[in-house]
C-alpha cells in the first residue's frame, strides 16, 4: 500500500477558540487530518461526545475550559480515543482523569505548558534556584502576565516554574505577582535581588504557534500507548 492509500490520522479538537484555530490551521504539518471541531455551541454539556461523532478519531486535543475538561475526560476515555490536555487550572480534578483513563485503558498527556522553550525555561531556572539556593543575600520575585481571557491565575506554568525551585532545594517562598492585559500569549519571570546586584530570567511568548505545535508533537506520541503522562518528561521524545 502506497502513501497516498493509507487512511489519514484523525485529529478531533475540543475547543474551538483562538488555540483551536490555530491547531486546526497546524494540524496537515503534522499528518492529521481534523475530523471533528467542537465549541461552545455544538458541545453544550459534552453533548458533542458521542461515539458516532467520534468514528475514525485517533486523538483528541482539548484547549477547552478548566471547569469541562475532567467532564470530557470521562466522555471520551470509553470511546478509546487518547487524549491531550492544554488546558490548565483543571488539576484539582486529576485524580477523576486519571481514574478514567485507568478504566478504559487510554492514554492522556498533560502539561502546564507545551512551548518547548518554556520546558528549556524549566531548565534553566532550576539550575538558577540551585546555584542560589544557600545564598542568604538574594531574595527571589515570580511575576506572569497573560492574555485578558485567560481564566487560571497564577498560571499553570508559573505553578510548575515554583514547584521547580522548590524540588531544586530553594528555600524561599518566592514574591508571585500575576497580569491579565490585552492579547498577549504569555510573559514569566523569576528574579533574584540583592543590596548587590539583581538576576533576572525570563521567557516571553511571542506567539500561540510554540504551545499549538508542542500539542500536536504530543497528539502524534501519544496514539498507541496507555497511562498519564505529563508533557515536560516526554518532550525530548516526541
Amino acid at each position: 500500500m502506497n502513501e497516498s492509500e493509507t487512511s489519514p490520522t484523525k485529529l478531533a479538537l475540543v475547543g474551538y477558540g483562538n488555540m483551536g484555530r490555530l491547531l486546526d490551521q497546524l494540524a496537515p504539518d503534522f499528518g492529521f487530518e481534523v475530523g471533528l471541531k467542537l465549541d461552545e455551541f455544538n458541545n453544550i454539556d459534552g453533548e458533542g461526545i458521542t461515539a458516532d461523532n467520534f468514528q475514525g478519531i485517533d486523538v483528541a486535543v482539548d484547549f477547552s475550559i478548566p471547569s469541562v475538561v475532567a467532564d470530557n475526560a470521562e466522555k471520551i476515555a470509553p470511546l478509546g480515543v487518547n487524549l491531550v490536555i492544554g488546558t490548565t487550572g483543571w488539576l484539582d480534578q486529576l485524580p477523576r482523569v486519571q481514574a478514567a483513563l485507568e478504566r478504559d485503558k487510554i492514554g492522556l498527556v498533560h502539561g502546564a505548558n507545551y512551548s518547548v522553550g518554556v520546558l528549556a525555561f524549566y531548565g534553566i531556572v532550576e539550575a538558577a534556584a540551585r546555584i542560589l539556593a544557600d545564598q542568604e543575600d538574594y531574595d527571589c520575585w515570580a511575576y506572569e502576565a497573560h492574555h485578558n481571557k485567560k481564566k487560571d491565575a497564577p498560571s499553570g506554568t508559573m505553578l510548575r516554574l515554583l514547584q521547580v525551585m522548590k524540588d531544586s532545594g530553594y528555600p524561599k517562598d518566592p514574591n508571585v505577582a500575576t497580569n491579565r492585559v490585552g492579547a498577549m500569549p504569555g510573559v514569566h519571570e523569576i528574579g533574584f535581588d540583592s543590596e548587590a546586584d539583581t538576576i533576572r530570567l525570563s521567557h516571553t511568548a511571542r506567539s500561540r504557534v510554540g504551545f499549538a505545535r508542542g500539542a500536536l508533537r504530543a497528539a502524534r506520541w501519544v496514539i498507541g500507548k496507555q497511562g498519564l503522562y505529563e508533557f515536560s518528561s516526554i518532550w525530548k521524545q516526541v
